[in-house]
């Protein structure tokens, strides 16, 4: 790795930056927190190769020297399990597909008033892949946004929804694994302390007993948390969850959260440490369910399964409890109720993505764009009988890849204007799960675990693309 790149990078950043034998020092805080802060987030995810690895490193080295650590939430939810931490509050787990940066930093300015501490911040298998967002750029773009805004504190993202393929695991069973088992490597090395495990395509409910419906999902995650604890840091109990329905499928119930659990924790190495918390189906979709003009329809969802699974979790398996999904388009009025029947953690995406898409401020002539080429590029996705309403609304997340360079490029005013909309939306979805107030019990129980890393790190072989339609967000 050329140290040039290095040198170029540090003299942008306006005397805010020093480093010297490999280590990183902070001059300036204020100074670094303005415009310099803004040209790391920028050059990580579109600088030249050797820019773009300097400024992740940078970025990773700046985070250990201000405490701001990436970090594993398991010590949090364990606790939780084993009824340490009060169940009053929900951690929301959040999506950022487009604007990241932007975004992430209306993320920290409506958790840091509130002193939310307990707030993961996530990207789904499918969602790196449409969005252009692989593990080692997302984790710095939040990592820009955290000093960006004067974050201290654990850092928790995730990946959510490292899905196994139903359809490529029964052609091709090893290459699939491999994927998942690929990425998983990858986003730990970034700084992904916290990894959901989604085998729920392969539960097979032709079967007879639910031990053998659920026999690939408990078998197949449990190797996938071996693999995952055989490659976290030292120091770091990586946050590993599981799921026991598919979601969008029917609701879940305790005979198949204890057939999972306990074929899981069989199949598991003797005295390696499990699952910190368990997804479940109640009734949700992940986007919502557009109706032909294009609104969402109404979803029913079952609280009562959330209260009575997330005990059982608990109780039973000294879990943090049951993760709900696909919660963001939710109306409002149903946040509260995550709390009152002790939802461990929430997943909120696209409605974050529906902000930015229909903002007043967002140009129209872009948006159009973005439309007709996923007309274009996704036609063969339309479905029968489909309106081209649901059809955008349905795909229009695939446009933020292509997109991505002209989204970071809007004008000042609108991306302020749009930051300005998404605070007000998380900071009511803070009030709602009760986020707020837990920055000590997180750090409490997430100690700081000191990882630095050297700038020979990063840089190498771009990471292999793989097609990720059909999995889940």
């Amino acid at each position: 790795m050329s140290t040039e790149a290095l040198q170029t990078l540090v003299a942008d950043l306006e005397g805010s930056v020093r480093v010297d034998d490999g280590r990183v020092s902070v001059q300036d805080e204020n100074k670094l927190r303005g415009v310099p802060m803004d040209t790391l987030a920028k050059k990580a995810v579109f600088g030249e190769p050797q820019q773009l690895a300097a400024a992740r490193w940078i970025l990773w080295e700046l985070g250990q020297v201000l405490g701001i650590y990436p970090a594993s939430i398991n010590g949090l939810y364990m606790a939780r399990g084993r009824g340490e931490v009060p169940v009053n509050f929900t951690v929301p787990a959040i999506n950022l597909r487009a604007m990241a940066y932007d975004s992430a930093r209306a993320v920290f300015r409506a958790a840091l008033p509130r002193k939310v501490g307990a707030l993961i911040f996530e990207i789904a298998r499918s969602e790196i892949g449409y969005t252009s967002q692989r593990p080692a750029e997302y984790l710095s773009v939040v990592m820009a946004a955290a000093i960006k805004e004067g974050y201290r504190g654990p850092l928790f993202v995730q990946g959510d929804h490292f899905q196994v393929n139903a359809k490529k695991f029964k052609t091709d069973r090893d290459g699939e694994l491999q994927a998942v088992s690929d990425l998983a490597d990858e986003a730990i090395k970034a700084g992904f302390y916290n990894i959901d495990i989604d085998t729920s395509t392969l539960v097979d409910l032709s079967y007879s007993t639910v031990d053998e419906q659920q026999r690939n999902n408990y078998e197949i995650c449990a190797n996938l948390t071996t693999f995952i604890r055989e490659r976290e840091p030292e120091g770091v109990t990586v946050s590993v969850g599981g799921e026991i329905g598919e979601i969008g499928e029917k609701n879940s119930d305790e005979i198949e959260l204890r057939a999972y659990m306990d074929g899981y924790n069989r199949s598991l190495p003797h005295g390696m440490v499990g699952l910190s918390k368990i997804s479940i189906q109640t009734g949700t979709s992940h986007g919502g369910v557009p109706l032909p003009d294009g609104t969402l329809a109404q979803v029913k969802i079952d609280f009562n399964v959330i209260k009575a699974l997330s005990r059982v979790a608990r109780q039973a398996y000294g879990m943090g409890g049951a993760v709900q999904h696909g919660a963001s388009t939710l109306p409002d009025e149903a946040f509260h109720q995550f709390v009152q029947n002790d939802a461990t953690e929430v997943h909120l995406a696209t409605g974050f993505q529906n902000i930015v898409y229909d903002h007043e401020a967002f140009p129209a002539d872009l948006r159009q764009r973005i439309y007709d080429h996923i007309k274009t590029a996704h036609a063969n996705e339309r479905k029968e009988g489909q309106t081209e309403e649901q059809f955008i609304y349905k795909t229009r997340k695939k446009g933020l890849g292509p997109f991505k360079a002209e989204l970071w490029a809007l004008p000042d005013e609108v991306r302020g204007a749009i930051r300005v909309s998404l605070e007000e939306k998380f900071g009511f979805l803070f009030d709602q799960l009760s986020a707020g107030d837990t920055v000590e019990v997180a750090r409490r129980y997430v100690p700081p675990v000191e990882i630095h890393k050297r700038l020979a790190d990063y840089g190498g072989p771009a990471a292999r693309e793989e097609d990720t339609s059909g999995l889940a967000d």
